[in-house]
């Protein structure tokens, strides 16, 4: 079995019963679960002091045994804080030699980028401990696909995408498309040619999903993509002032203006029903009747 390593860079942890309800299904399963006390850490709005969330983070580079899946709590805000201070090099010398299955999503993204800006660093963009874990009901889809893309060098998503027909490789790479727009211009968003990027959100309208996307696009990084893949987007529902303005509209109109594929329909994010995928790895996307990722060329750990 597996060895859940907690850590908590971000927002505090309210629903306290989900965390608790994660944890004992996961220790039911036969899992470790370590670290637990950041669960209920708190400082204000964040799960604990600055320092305390940055050691989270930088003691990583020290953690021993195998098998570590390295899991944030929750989300919130709070990782941006920290990416300053983050002992990138000694992370990604850890990675290297003796490479930790870390995943997480929202706020995480931004430590995952200042990973793979630093060094190529792969993580995995899936599920967290109170939010998924402690789902009710728990998904099934969700712990599928999760310890599929955890436990195989190979695998094989499939989707009802839509989008014009494709085949592409390059490397996959995003998240949640706030974080990733929040880290242009800075040290810690990765520069990424020729890649498949991959982006979700959540409580954001159609309008400020399409100013994100656009600010990525006129700063020239759409250009360099060879595919965008859409996840999904929560509770981004329009309204009356919108008259016939949707989601759906908005995206037909961003395919208009860029010379690359746009595969929408992942189930991929904020969603109880989400796939992880590995950020970093080599993707091969398709698109034709149905849409299909192959994912290689991530780290692992023992079924």
């Amino acid at each position: 079995m597996s060895t859940f390593h907690l850590i908590a860079p971000s927002g505090y942890c309210i629903n306290q019963r989900a965390a608790a309800l994660a944890v004992e299904r996961l220790t039911s399963e036969g899992h470790q679960v370590n670290n637990q006390q950041v669960i209920t850490r708190r400082e204000e709005r964040f799960a604990g002091s600055e320092a305390e969330r940055l050691a989270d983070i930088n003691d990583l580079a020290r953690l021993a045994g195998e098998n570590l899946i390295v899991m944030p709590v929750r989300g919130g805000y709070g990782a941006s804080r920290l990416l300053a201070d983050i002992d990138w090099q000694a992370l990604v010398k850890r990675q290297q030699q003796q490479p930790l299955v870390i995943c997480g999503h929202s706020d995480f993204t931004a430590i995952q980028c200042g990973l793979l800006a630093a060094g190529d660093t792969i993580t995995f963009s899936g599920p967290m401990l109170a939010g998924n874990f402690g789902a009710e009901p728990l998904n099934a889809f969700t712990q599928e696909h999760f310890w599929r893309a955890i436990r195989n060098k190979s695998f094989t998503i499939e989707w009802d995408g839509d989008g014009p027909q494709c085949h592409v490789e390059g490397r996959l790479w995003g998240g949640n498309l706030a974080m990733l727009t929040s880290l242009i211009g800075t040290p810690w968003l990765p520069t990424v040619p020729g890649g498949i990027l991959v982006v979700e959100d959540i409580n954001e309208h159609p309008y400020r999903v399409e100013r994100m996307l656009l600010q990525l696009l006129y700063s020239g990084i759409l250009a360099q993509q060879r595919a965008l893949i859409l996840g999904s987007f929560s509770h981004a529902q329009p309204n009356d002032y919108d008259a016939g303005y949707t989601l759906e509209k908005m995206v037909a109109w961003l395919r208009s203006r860029v010379a690359i594929p746009v595969i929408a329909g992942l189930d991929f994010g904020h969603e109880a029903k989400t796939v992880t995928l590995p950020l970093g790895a080599h993707a091969i996307l398709q698109h034709a009747e149905k849409s299909t990722l192959t994912l290689t060329g991530h780290p692992t750990i023992s079924a």
